[in-house]
């Protein structure tokens, strides 16, 4: 009976210390998958710049162009609103030397 309360006190002690082992490990398993996801985060972080730059020079490039659009239209307008000014004027200078030839005419 003696031996037998021995082998199963040995082989509790054998077990504690497997249990101990296996949780040693899965404790090193856990710290270096931890350690994987934060390099590839990091590593990911990292390339976000190199990801961006295509569709911030796309956008960069949108913007000129819309940019380039409104530069047109506005000096279209510039130019059309020149024009009528000087016809205004033109007519305005006429009208003036209309009535200073003729007060009458009103």
């Amino acid at each position: 009976m003696e031996e037998l309360l021995k082998r199963l006190l040995e082989a509790e002690a054998r077990a504690a210390a497997e249990v101990s082992a296996a949780s040693a490990e899965r404790e090193r398993t856990i710290r270096d998958a931890l350690e994987q996801v934060r390099r590839a985060d990091q590593q990911f972080a990292e390339g976000l710049g190199e990801l961006r730059a295509p569709y911030l020079r796309q956008a960069e490039e949108r913007a000129a162009q819309a940019i380039g659009e409104l530069n047109r239209k506005y000096e279209e307008r510039r130019r059309h609103l020149r024009a009528l000014a000087e016809h205004r004027e033109a007519a305005a200078v006429q009208a003036a030397l209309d009535l200073l030839v003729d007060p009458s005419r009103n």
